[in-house]
């Protein structure tokens, strides 16, 4: 748990977008110096983002606001909206046309992302890959362990929704087996209780020719 300084450095920059050193020193009733100590902690963490500001011919200052990674820090209802319209989706539509939109989904990431992919060797393709997936909020690394390639999700940004709809998964499955052109099998998932989310590749002869050549 971060402390009572740090929540109400955060809290400022949250309501305030951008702050100064003096402006979150004044908030948090400490000095300057103590201010520096607690942002550089926070900067560590990856919660802020640090302009330098010149303003006339005096010397530039350091701007301070809360990163993407910050922002999420704070509750936010988006989630109970996506809830609400995939129940409405999901009333309104049959259960294979429901699957369908959300591999649809992992498809139009695939198309997202061609530029990236495409032409790349089956290997280089599968560390882009997991770039992307990593971009995409999942923590994605992968293993190779004999005729199978494992590709793990250490974090899924899905979870919150996934909860009530577990369908979601299917977006990453399908951007998963379309990327790399090959079958995909989920082995483990959150959803289930599981710590992490998997997918099994089994490579095929075309696949492990490919590996072979790199290698070589």
């Amino acid at each position: 748990m971060r402390s009572p300084t740090r929540q109400i450095i955060l809290r400022t920059l949250k309501k305030q977008g951008k702050c100064t050193v003096k402006t979150l020193a004044e908030a948090a009733g400490i000095s300057p110096v103590s201010v520096r100590h607690h942002l550089a902690s926070l900067q560590a963490e990856n919660l802020l983002i640090v302009e330098e500001t010149r303003e006339g011919v005096g010397r530039p200052f350091h701007q301070y606001s809360l990163s993407e990674n910050g922002v999420e820090l704070f509750p936010r209802r988006y989630y109970r909206l996506t809830n609400r319209i995939i129940d409405e989706i999901k009333e309104s539509m049959p259960e294979d046309t429901v699957r369908n939109l959300f591999s649809s989904i992992g498809s139009s990431l695939v198309e997202k992302h061609a530029a990236r992919l495409s032409g790349l060797p089956f290997y280089e393709r599968l560390q882009e890959l997991v770039k992307l997936l990593t971009g995409e909020g999942f923590e994605a690394e992968f293993e190779i362990r004999g005729d199978e390639i494992l590709i793990r999700e250490l974090s899924c940004p899905y979870y919150r929704v996934g909860q009530s709809h577990p369908e979601i998964c299917l977006i990453d499955e399908k951007f998963i087996a379309e990327s790399l052109n090959v079958p995909v099998e989920r082995v483990s998932c959150v959803l289930d209780g599981d710590n992490i989310c998997t997918y099994s590749v089994h490579m095929t002869p075309q696949v492990e020719i490919e590996l072979q050549m790199e290698e070589s």
